[in-house]
């Protein structure tokens, strides 16, 4: 999963429909890691397919275990800055919607019905933990 920033500090969600809940969510980009790719590569190419952009800077936040009662399964939460315009084709079965978020309103992003995706969540909140760090 891929925070981006933009360099007018807003954050890059996508909205997209979401199969097991027959319902759209709004989330940060995301997807899987092609044998050969490292998590960075991947994190790029999904920026890119995804949101249209890349990045030149990536933070790696954490890694997080997914239900490891039952899965091995673990995400890479990575944010990304410094982004440029690309864009690759991606594989999504309908067009995805970038949503901007102004990095400064943060918090009300908390308070929406279509962001309630587990591990978006724990990204942003991963996120401004990094940051404050930062300052």
């Amino acid at each position: 999963m891929i925070v981006p920033i933009t360099a007018e500090n807003e954050l890059l969600l996508v909205r997209e429909y979401c199969a097991g809940t027959h319902d759209y969510q709004l989330g940060f980009p995301k997807g899987l890691i092609d044998p050969g790719e490292t998590p960075i590569e991947a994190g790029n190419r999904e920026l890119k397919e995804e949101v249209g952009f890349g990045a030149n800077k990536f933070v790696d936040l954490k890694t997080v275990s997914l239900a490891p009662s039952y899965f091995k399964a673990h995400m890479h939460i990575l944010f990304a800055k410094d982004l440029y315009p690309e864009r690759l084709e991606g594989d999504e079965p309908e067009p995805l919607v970038v949503v901007k978020w102004p990095l400064d309103d943060w918090q009300s992003l908390l308070d929406q019905s279509d962001f309630t995706e587990a591990r978006s969540v724990a990204a942003l909140l991963l996120l401004q933990q990094h940051l404050l760090k930062e300052v």
